[in-house]
């Protein structure tokens, strides 16, 4: 795959576009200032990472770590990507990285994938890959436990490093996989605005004209030399690094490096590695683009900089001032988010690497802003800028200091507790950045004591000092992204620049809404835990509770500082009137207004430094609550909880400003074809059922603030059937305490209570319609086989088999055969309230002209696993993933969570998953066959497609 280049900002879609520099007019820049410059110590090397370079130039990365145990991270990092490319190359760095799982010497054409999937490692999911402007990542997680499993895994590095055979006929047909990547990925309004901009935003630069997808019509036609040259050229060792980080023995895994890629050679002449960034721009760039399928009126204005690889523990210090600024910057722009009178839709400030980091060397300081209309764009614009202004005029303020550094406290110490818990993972990516771009491998200790060091003596002038240098006289880029049909409404690119000129204007200081008091008012009074039950061969002890609450407890070693709870009481919208639902249905404000006496922010101030979170919930049958926490926090968790329930908040200033803003998105959504393709799946998936039909204008007109509130209230007055789940590092003596006077004190009516069938059922027999909207040559196609269901363990495994073998069938038919589609997927849901019943989904997208014959060509797979069954190799391939799987999931706390309320929800044995093993071994190829003609069910058959318009 490749590197995405674009943003999504609160479900507003957003790229970023750039033009021709117009006349600058002048503007009011604060004098460039520099915060105190303090000299800085080298960063030490993390001692615990061992390091090396073979004689041919291959730099390596080893380090022992036990989380997961009996699995390794294994990656090959390659210093070249699409900017190495000739101008006859374009697209083919990504094109070789492709090629890697086309056949290499010792794993000819699928080779790799089908060895890996029957060790338990799933494509994609695990094994994968990505090319960006200069680098090209493979990454294979494995297991240790079988050595032949692991050392192979080193001989699949080598061959992608060296090894590529770049058979013809696999080229040719990887052409059409690559070509319907990127129409899966574009042909869409982004791309195309994507196309305006990256030329002008990338002006006079080498990354301009290297996008990593390349140019469709070289894809299609480049002669075999060409991508043979390029890997011959490039994939060389001393642009390569092997980074191993896991649960094995260190100098073993330096041995298997070295016997693997010892023998591979650099070219005989070498070509020269050319660093290249953007050039700077004196005069502001100013582009206005409009789209018909542009959903949102949006405006960026950004300031480059330019950026130095962190190094010292200078560059530490300051790199912790940028995410204080940012995160201050972030909670103002909240809010003003939660005012009814809010200038905008969205705003947000931040600085960081420009464009996600695609542009080596180059950091910027971005507002983006949303508006309702073109027509007040400007106004959001102006007051957007004006907060940035603010920051720069005035400074920050104490107050906001202090909570920003207690959190950052917090966030230090639960890094150091969570030790030794350290993923594999997060070192991996530690060191792929110290090999790519130079960046350090400090230790957690070092970070953890430079940063304890730095929270004590930043000072407020010493921050302020460094956000005054974001804006910057030069280097400026001013945009904005609209639908077309607003074109006239935009203001023009002299009055876009006098809005940012003018926006610091008649700006006062800002004035801290900090709510000086307690969460709660007063403390409850306890209940008692009434009855115990223990389930020693899992672990779990259940708790009965005077007001007739039940809490089950599982307390684990899998994270020294995480505790994650969630509950559930049956009801949620579903009991809402059928004639009067739509306040129900929204009743989801509620929570997100904040709690008691406190608004969203006030309520983030009020907590700074504490961990302890929660919140409340209602959705279509249940409602509840959800949290998690450290230990050391977990009383104010618990204090949340009591809150959302006994002393909820109704904010008419965050009601307003939500109901404002899903009106205009609404008024914008049919712009976008793939939001009509989405409602018009919801709407056949549910019969039509008005309770689940997509919301419209006339719903939000129905709407009562005071009704949600009242429904809220309602489903959260009796609470003594709720089910809590605790998860984490807690021993049941220091928690039963909390439990007692936080749960058991809920209130409880001793009624009971069930959901209801609202009758949104999916349609019997056969179902086709198609959506045709749109401008590019692309179709997305999804088919649903379904029906109602005998919802058990064994039941739900077999199904599980059956998924797993139509997927790698659909893979290999639509992509490796037909080079029709990029990444089809198969889903599989299975539920069992309100009714059982399941959903196989098989989609893809598509060049139009294809759509009839994938289509066949899927249901002729799905008529051979009816016919055949599962093959004996896709037995065997889930079987291993699910063993793997479950290896993992035993270790993990959101597991166990998940696991535990779904068996206290369908009413199962909680040890069950005991018994999964056998449940996965009982799985052969007849049960799949006598699965597959029971479930593949083609009389209950939906067929939806989204079409360009005719």
């Amino acid at each position: 795959m490749i590197k995405r280049i674009g943003f999504a900002l609160l479900g507003i879609a957003v790229c970023i576009a750039a033009g021709s520099p117009v006349s600058a007019q002048k503007r009011t820049v604060q004098p460039k200032q520099s915060a105190p410059v303090i000299a800085g110590k080298p960063i030490p090397n993390d001692p615990d990472v061992k390091t090396g370079k073979l004689p041919n130039g291959l730099t390596y990365y080893i380090r022992k770590n036990t989380e997961p145990k009996k699995r390794a991270e294994l990656y090959l990092a390659n210093r070249i990507g699409s900017l190495m490319e000739n101008d006859d190359q374009q697209g083919l760095a990504h094109f070789t990285e492709h090629m890697a799982f086309n056949g290499t010497r010792d794993f000819p054409k699928n080779d790799i994938i089908n060895y890996l999937q029957k060790a338990g490692v799933r494509f994609g999911a695990d094994l994968n890959a990505y090319t960006g402007f200069d680098q090209t990542v493979y990454q294979l997680p494995i297991p240790t436990d079988s050595t032949e499993v692991f050392k192979t895994g080193f001989k699949i590095l080598s061959n992608w490093a060296g090894r590529m055979t770049m058979d013809g006929e696999e080229i040719d047909r990887e052409r059409g996989v690559i070509i319907e990547e990127d129409r899966q990925r574009g042909k869409n309004s982004q791309e195309r605005i994507s196309k305006q901009l990256l030329p002008v935003l990338l002006k006079d630069s080498r990354y301009a004209t290297r996008i990593p997808i390349g140019k469709v019509d070289l894809l299609r036609t480049f002669t075999h030399d060409k991508i043979k040259n390029f890997y011959a050229d490039w994939y060389r060792p001393d642009l390569q690094a092997v980074i191993a980080v896991g649960d094995f023995d260190v100098n073993e895994v330096e041995k298997l490096i070295i016997a693997n890629f010892s023998d591979l050679k650099n070219p005989v002449k070498e070509k020269e590695r050319i660093k290249y960034t953007l050039p700077d721009n004196k005069e502001p760039l100013v582009k206005i683009i409009t789209d018909p399928e542009q959903q949102y009126n949006v405006a960026f204005a950004i300031y480059k900089h330019p950026a130095s690889v962190t190094k010292t523990t200078a560059d530490l210090r300051k790199n912790l001032m940028y995410n204080m600024i940012n995160t201050m910057i972030a909670a103002r722009f909240q809010e003003i988010l939660q005012k009814g009178n809010a200038p905008f839709l969205f705003a947000q400030s931040t600085y960081e690497p420009f464009q996600g980091g695609m542009v080596a060397g180059m950091n910027a300081f971005q507002t983006v802003v949303a508006a309702k209309s073109g027509k007040d764009l400007e106004t959001a614009i102006t007051a957007a800028v004006a907060e940035t202004e603010r920051v720069a005029k005035y400074g920050f303020v104490q107050s906001e200091l202090d909570v920003t550094k207690r959190n950052a406290e917090a966030g230090n110490e639960k890094k150091l507790r969570e030790k030794d818990k350290t993923a594999s993972s997060a070192f991996v990516q530690q060191y792929l950045g110290n090999f790519l771009t130079g960046s350090p491998m400090g230790s957690i200790d070092f970070s953890y004591a430079e940063m304890k060091r730095n929270l004590a003596s930043i000072t407020l002038a010493q921050v302020n000092a460094l956000a005054k240098t974001l804006i910057t006289p030069n280097n400026q880029i001013l945009l904005i992204q609209a639908p077309e049909k607003e074109k006239a409404n935009l203001p023009t690119p002299a009055a876009l620049l006098a809005a940012f000129n003018n926006a610091g204007k008649n700006i006062t200081p800002y004035i801290d809404d900090a709510v000086n008091k307690p969460l709660l008012a007063q403390i409850p009074t306890a209940g008692k835990v009434t009855a115990e039950k223990k389930f020693e061969d899992i672990g779990v002890t259940e708790w009965t509770l005077s007001n007739g609450i039940k809490v089950l407890l599982k307390p684990t070693d899998f994270k020294n500082d995480q505790i994650i709870f969630s509950s559930f009481g049956k009801g949620g919208t579903s009991l809402a009137d059928r004639n009067d639902y739509q306040s129900a249905d929204f009743s989801g404000i509620i929570p997100q207004s904040g709690v008691g006496d406190f608004n969203p922010s006030q309520l983030n101030k009020l907590l700074a430094g504490n961990t302890g979170r929660a919140g409340s919930y209602i959705d279509e049958l249940y409602q509840g609550f959800t949290g998690s926490s450290s230990p050391k926090d977990m009383e104010t968790a618990f204090k949340m909880v009591y809150a959302y329930a006994t002393n909820p908040r109704k904010d008419t200033e965050i009601y307003n400003k939500n109901i404002s803003d899903f009106k205009v998105s609404l008024e914008n959504k049919d712009a976008d074809p793939a939001s009509v393709f989405a409602d018009t799946v919801q709407a056949v998936l549910s019969s039509y059922n008005k309770r689940n039909m997509p919301t419209t204008m006339a719903d939000l007109d129905k709407l009562s603030l005071d009704k949600a509130f009242a429904f809220y209230k309602d489903r959260f007055a009796d609470l003594g059937e709720q089910n809590f789940v605790f998860v984490g590092n807690f021993d049941l003596a220091t928690i039963k305490p909390l439990v007692e006077t936080y749960i058991a004190s809920l209130p409880a009516l001793n009624k009971k209570q069930d959901f209801a069938d609202i009758g949104a059922n999916p349609p019997k027999g056969i179902v086709s319609k198609t959506v045709y909207k749109g401008l590019e040559d692309k179709a997305s196609v999804q088919l649903y086989l379904h029906g109602d269901y005998d919802f058990t363990a064994g039941n739900n495994v077999q199904l599980e088999a059956v998924k797993s073998a139509l997927e790698n069938k659909i893979l290999e038919r639509l992509r490796e055969k037909e080079s029709g589609v990029y990444s089809p997927s198969v889903g599989l849901n299975v539920g069992k309230y309100p009714n059982a019943h399941y959903f196989f989904t098989i989609s893809f997208s598509c060049a139009t002209a294809n759509v009839e014959k994938l289509i066949a060509a899927a249901l002729d797979e799905v008529k051979n696993i009816k016919t055949n069954g599962a093959t004996a190799d896709d037995i065997s391939k889930f079987k291993s993933e699910e063993h793997r799987q479950m290896e993992l999931s035993l270790r993990n706390n959101g597991y166990w969570l998940g696991y535990l309320s779904n068996r206290l929800k369908y009413g199962d044995d909680l040890n069950l998953v005991l018994t999964s093993k056998q449940r996965v071994d009982a799985v052969s190829v007849e049960s799949s066959k006598a699965t597959a003609r029971k479930y593949l069910d083609e009389n209950n058959y939906i067929r939806l497609v989204l079409m360009p318009k005719k």
